[in-house]
């Protein structure tokens, strides 16, 4: 306890974050050496900061939970998925951006500390030591399995997909959290799925004539239109322009771009 007082200070007198945070993402596993990393079930959930005062958005918007639900929150840094269960983002997701939104069942799914000291499971072990004096946090420690080779990670990620599960994430758990796209985040699906930015809106034809018909996108990747995956009410109500959105994919084609682009959500 008294190698973490330094910590539990510098934390307590830091100032409060105002830009988005550093946080760390992820980059799609592709065959790399994962034997002794740390696999859990990728949560189709929220993407939420902790900073010890406030809840914030990956972008660095403040969230405005119900009261209280933070009150029994530790004093450093975590990073996880505002999620209540499988199948329900779209509840989630209007929740939490809602300043009334109903948080029933909601909580603080924790993956990382991102500040504490010592290995993935050290710094995650400090958030159990926390729940276990605060068991009425609204917060989760997602479980982390330590990984034996490939073939143990794909048979985890049948098992997640076989109960309705998005799929699995992949961490090198010995060191320590560092922000931006990273070698040691990697998430394992059996469909693709990335981020782009709208840049145009194009109308449709036919029985969507006068609402969206597709949207132009930009990533790393360059620029393509996706023109399927959108309910009614998103092409009443598009993405805006400049805003990001989730969009799943098979391969590429010989342009680089992604192949059968379909739109899944605006990006959280």
């Amino acid at each position: 306890m008294k190698s973490l007082l330094p910590f539990l200070a510098v934390l307590l007198l830091a100032p409060a974050l105002h830009a988005a945070p550093n946080l760390i993402l992820a980059k799609e596993y592709s065959g790399q050496n994962i034997a002794g990393w740390a696999m859990s079930e990728k949560l189709d959930g929220v993407r939420a900061y902790w900073d010890g005062r406030k809840l914030i958005s990956r972008q660095g918007h403040p969230f405005s939970p119900p009261a209280g639900f933070t009150r029994d929150f530790p004093p450093y840094p975590l990073d996880g998925e505002l999620y209540s269960r499988r199948g329900a983002f779209e509840q989630i997701s209007a929740a939490v951006r809602s300043a009334n939104g109903d948080w029933s069942g909601i909580k603080l799914h924790v993956f990382d500390a991102p500040q504490a000291p010592g290995n993935l499971y050290q710094r995650l072990a400090l958030v159990q030591r926390h729940l276990a004096t605060h068991p009425q946090a609204k917060i989760a420690v997602i479980p982390q399995t330590p990984v034996r080779d490939a073939a143990h990670a794909q048979q985890f990620l049948r098992q997640i997909e076989a109960q309705g599960g998005e799929g699995v994430m992949l961490r090198n758990p010995n060191i320590p959290y560092q922000g931006g796209r990273s070698d040691n985040l990697l998430k394992l699906k059996s469909a693709h799925d990335a981020e782009c930015t709208v840049t145009d809106h194009h109308e449709g034809k036919g029985r969507n004539t006068g609402l969206l018909g597709a949207v132009s996108c930009r990533n790393e990747t360059g620029e393509f239109r996706i023109g399927s995956g959108f309910k009614d009410a998103d092409r009443r109500n598009p993405p805006p322009i400049g805003s990001h959105i989730t969009y799943k994919y098979r391969g590429f084609t010989a342009k680089g771009t992604p192949r059968f682009a379909t739109y899944l959500r605006r990006a959280n």
